[in-house]
């Protein structure tokens, strides 16, 4: 639909800005929040997070209601400073925090039936930045407009960190802001453990313990507080699950970052706002930034404090992010430190063997049709019983050595609950549009996936079908028994190094001829299945260099990428026809 809509309450949604496109892409700026900023007068600010996922313009209905960030912005000007020179002045948004918080969060909208109005497109929202640039002040006049402001009856709004003082360390800030903000004296009650709304029997208040998030279990609004705190995730997890009944509930996570800890909260937390940003899957409610240093960026260079911090110059100012630079550079535990809290910079960051943006440039048409008669060599990867599985067949191009791709997906059916929470609802998507084929009831049917691949068999010529020695199944066990020419492929660092550097190879050449106006060399169509798997990867690597896939460490399933080196590895192994791509370790530099 139109960009230019009106809203139920006849207010006209916004038009696009017409400001310099590329200046937009370096800003991370949608034209609809650039559009706001210099209608309303706001500079655009020059600190782009490092992570941004994208804001929610292709959603069916969505529309950018100005309005509603203007109600926002109100409320926040009848609050007030507590504390130092800024005391008793109004509590106006930076800039920064306007043009990535607060417009894309409250201005984007679509309409509800069920509800009969407008609502709020995002309902979870990640704010990762380091220490001292205002996320707290701003968490909290967030959580007195859900509370009071945003015309929910009966709004719950909680602020839940891991201890009880850390809980306060929110809600006491936002109770002196209600104590010293005149207009609020009337509407609002600010009491030793909460703060009430009377005209529409609302509250705000913390908790730091399940049970006190269970309470009522009916959230309009739940600030997390320093997630990387958090140890166990049912705190979270129950607050995240509490705001079923509402019409546009809103989540709201603040943090700085963590060490790198893979499977923390925190972890998981920020391993899915990168995924989402890098668009390995899609999830129009969620939405979330980070700001941060990157790992390389010289620690000790104003750019770089500048680049990580997006308040900087007011809060923090140069002279605490200079005085904590300088104790940085006495000690290991102080440099890891202000990495840390000071640029956002995770000091166990594990870097990506498989890109997905150069997966995403060696996507292409490829006709299955046209490939009936190709040679062709496949890998299996069966999971359990109750899980995902993989098929992959890889026809080579004997002319310049690429490879076309094919590959198939199955799972249970009642195993796409499961895989719908951990991928933010695309696994019915995936189904829904065939990329993903369900098996009935909860565990796999191998006759399906069985009778797929004695069909491949009489369509294309295949030469081998490689699998996992070390996890036969009666499907294997009879596909070996018939025609079809099976051969067990270690998973150690023998096979899987080869055959993994080969897919890297393959795909950064294609990626650098796609560039050029040349075509890929790993062919495939862009199935969202295997892109979240690519994503998903993570790498073992020996003293010598050699690489594997690591399941153990993995983000998720990584079954395709499995099913994709078995393949690969009998490639390798056949007689080559002439020198190809994916030998020639001349390229490995690219």
């Amino acid at each position: 639909m139109s960009r230019t809509p009106t809203t139920r309450s006849g207010k006209a949604a916004v038009p696009a800005a017409h400001l310099d496109e590329e200046l937009l892409e370096r800003l991370k700026l949608s034209p609809e929040v650039a559009w706001y900023l210099t209608e309303r007068g706001i500079p655009l600010p020059d600190c782009p997070p490092l992570i941004k996922t994208p804001e929610p313009r292709d959603e069916p209905g969505a529309v950018f209601d100005a309005d509603r960030v203007d109600r926002v912005m109100r409320a926040f000007d009848q609050l007030r400073h507590t504390q130092g020179a800024l005391a008793g002045q109004p509590l106006r948004p930076d800039p920064w925090q306007v043009a990535y918080i607060l417009a894309p969060i409250f201005g984007w909208v679509h309409w509800d039936d069920d509800a009969d109005m407008y609502v709020r497109i995002i309902r979870e929202v990640y704010v990762d930045v380091p220490r001292k640039n205002g996320k707290t002040t701003l968490a909290g006049g967030i959580a007195l407009y859900l509370m009071a402001a945003d015309g929910e009856p009966g709004a719950q709004v909680i602020t839940a960190a891991v201890t009880k003082e850390q809980a306060r360390l929110l809600f006491g800030p936002v109770k002196a802001i209600v104590e010293k903000s005149p207009a609020l004296k009337r509407a609002l009650q600010p009491l030793a453990g909460a703060i009430l709304h009377a005209k529409s029997d609302s509250y705000f208040k913390p908790v730091s313990s399940l049970a006190g998030a269970q309470h009522g279990l009916n959230l309009h609004g739940g600030i997390v507080d320093e997630l990387h705190e958090h140890k166990s995730p049912e705190l979270v997890e129950t607050i995240e699950s509490g705001t079923g009944s509402r019409r546009q509930p809103l989540i709201f996570i603040i943090t700085t970052a963590d060490a790198g800890k893979k499977e923390s909260v925190y972890g998981r937390k920020r391993e899915r706002i990168e995924q989402l940003a890098r668009g390995a899957y899609t999830a129009a409610a969620v939405y979330g930034v980070v700001f941060a240093a990157e790992k390389d960026d010289d620690p000790f260079a104003e750019a770089t404090w500048k680049k990580a911090n997006p308040g900087y110059g007011t809060s923090p100012t140069r002279a605490y992010l200079r005085t904590a630079s300088d104790k940085a550079k006495q000690s290991p535990a102080e440099l890891a430190s202000f990495l840390r809290l000071h640029l956002g910079v995770r000091t166990k960051q594990v870097t990506k063997y498989l890109t997905l943006d150069s997966w995403k440039a060696n996507g292409a048409l490829v006709d299955e049709v046209k490939l009936r008669g190709r040679e062709a060599y496949g890998g299996l990867d069966l999971g359990a019983v109750s899980d995902l599985n993989a098929l992959v067949w890889l026809f080579p191009d004997d002319e310049d050595g690429s490879l076309d791709m094919v590959v198939r997906f199955w799972t249970p059916e009642e195993n796409i609950k499961d895989l719908d929470r951990r991928t933010d609802k695309n696994a019915s998507v995936w189904v829904r549009e065939g990329w993903l084929k369900t098996t009935p009831g909860n565990v796999t049917d191998y006759d399906v996936i069985g009778k797929q691949i004695r069909k491949d068999l009489d369509s294309f010529d295949v030469k081998s079908l490689g699998f996992d020695r070390w996890s036969s199944t009666p499907l294997t066990n009879d596909l070996e028994g018939e025609r079809a020419p099976m051969v067990g492929v270690g998973q150690g660092y023998k096979s899987m190094s080869p055959a993994l550097k080969a897919v890297q190879r393959l795909l950064l050449m294609g990626q650098k001829q796609v560039r050029e106006g040349g075509r890929p060399m790993l062919r495939h169509e862009g199935n969202p299945v295997m892109a979240w798997m690519v994503d998903n990867l993570a790498v073992a690597m020996d003293s010598a260099g050699n690489v594997k896939p690591d399941k153990a460490s993995a983000g998720d399933k990584i079954d395709g990428v499995s099913a994709l080196c078995d393949a690969m590895s009998e490639i390798l192994a056949r007689p080559p026809k002439r020198t190809s791509a994916y030998e020639d370790s001349d390229f490995e530099a690219i």
